[in-house]
């Protein structure tokens, strides 16, 4: 072969080889670029203090493209799109969430936003998404000042003033329990939201908050928070705090001789706080977003179909983020072309929807109306206790 032939087959192969780099990859794995993919960006706890954010949120987003592309996509018009996403580690970080933020607002491609999961790494990132009028959902985050005073951010979840009174509400009528403490992070609006919450709510009812401790991020130690606690003697302690946390707190609590019961909030969703856990948490109720044993048809469609891909049983993480993209679906769907103020319009149009996580009527402020669970942990299982209605 002659050296202009070898030069023209070189070149010829590197073209494919950039053709082939620039591709994007749709659910199941096919091919998805151009003009006929909508693509949202994915604000995401990958790496962190609780990597089981992102992991199990990413298995939500997957298995909804993974149905949502299968069954043709979403259709806008006449035309029908493939819906793709662009996933980006926020680390569990506030301002490393507000980065992540920010470049998907300066992509021209990029229609609409899923997360943070996390309150406190959804506080930053709001005046970014408002500036750059980018849809976003949460799906998870419940801190109330998120939907507060914006167009452009909804969410899947109830909120910290519905499921912080629904705490207090339970320990106090159901558990018939007249005094109580919390330990509580308050280093993330989340925790503190849970707590003051819980606090007001519980005082008002006619029980005595008898400690009302704090620690900081990062804290692994927190045996002189739980020493006052345990001389107080309450009758519960509310742990609004996170996996990697909860197990540590329960079992200090016990080493020091606290004898009462445990109560938590939606951040004990996944069974690894039983995997740590064990019998320091057993007995414990936490609130959650759904039940897997009083599972709707729709929810044990999810659950069966989330077994069958990952072999595991779902989590709220899970649940609510799948949801989320069958939101933002019919938003796009609602809007009619594909625009992001004609989501974020499509978005706000939604006022019914049925999702794994059960019925949500949703109200001028981006927020659902729904239904909680309160779960209990009994013999190293979830299981399902009550109801909570708004």
């Amino acid at each position: 072969m002659n050296l202009r032939k070898l030069v023209s087959v070189f070149m010829l192969i590197t073209v494919l080889a950039m053709t082939a780099g620039c591709a994007g990859t749709g659910s199941g794995g096919s091919a998805a670029t151009g003009s006929d993919v909508i693509k949202l960006g994915v604000n995401n706890e990958i790496t962190g203090d609780n990597p089981i954010i992102g992991s199990s949120a990413r298995k939500g987003i997957d298995l909804a493209l993974e149905e949502i592309n299968g069954a043709g996509g979403v259709k806008v018009g006449d035309k029908m799109y493939k819906l793709a996403v662009e996933e980006l580690d926020n680390e569990f970080k506030p301002e490393a969430a507000a980065a992540v933020a920010q470049k998907f607002a300066d992509r021209s491609d990029i229609y609409g936003m899923i997360g943070p999961n996390d309150s406190a790494d959804v506080m930053p990132t709001i005046p970014i998404i408002e500036k750059a009028k980018l849809p976003s959902i949460t799906p998870w985050a419940t801190a109330v000042a998120i939907t507060k005073d914006n167009d452009y951010f909804f969410r899947a979840c109830f909120t910290d003033d519905f499921q912080g009174a629904i705490i207090a509400k339970f320990a106090y009528n159901e558990e018939n329990a007249k005094t109580a403490a919390v330990l509580y992070d308050m280093s993330n609006d989340y925790n503190v939201g849970i707590a003051t919450i819980f606090k007001k709510t519980y005082e008002e009812l006619g029980g005595k908050v008898v400690e009302f401790q704090t620690y900081g991020r990062g804290e692994k130690d927190f045996k002189a928070q739980l020493t006052k606690i345990v001389a107080a003697n309450p009758d519960i302690l509310l742990l609004p705090n996170f996996t990697a946390e909860v197990p540590l707190q329960a079992e200090q609590a016990r080493s020091l001789g606290y004898k009462g019961k445990f109560i938590g909030s939606d951040t004990w969703g996944d069974k690894e706080i039983i995997k740590l856990g064990g019998e320091y948490v057993e007995g414990a109720l936490w609130v959650g977003h759904y039940a897997v044993d009083i599972a709707s048809d729709k929810a044990k469609a999810f659950i069966d179909a989330f077994t069958k891909k990952y072999n595991d049983t779902p989590n709220d993480i899970a649940a609510l983020n799948y949801d989320t993209v069958y939101l933002f679906k019919m938003a796009i769907e609602n809007a009619g072309k594909v625009d992001r103020e004609a989501i974020r319009n499509g978005l706000a149009a939604i006022k019914e929807y049925e999702g794994v996580t059960g019925k949500a009527q949703f109200n001028d402020t981006g927020d659902p109306v729904k239904e909680a669970v309160i779960i209990k942990i009994k013999d190293g299982k979830f299981t399902y206790f009550a109801t909570a209605k708004p």
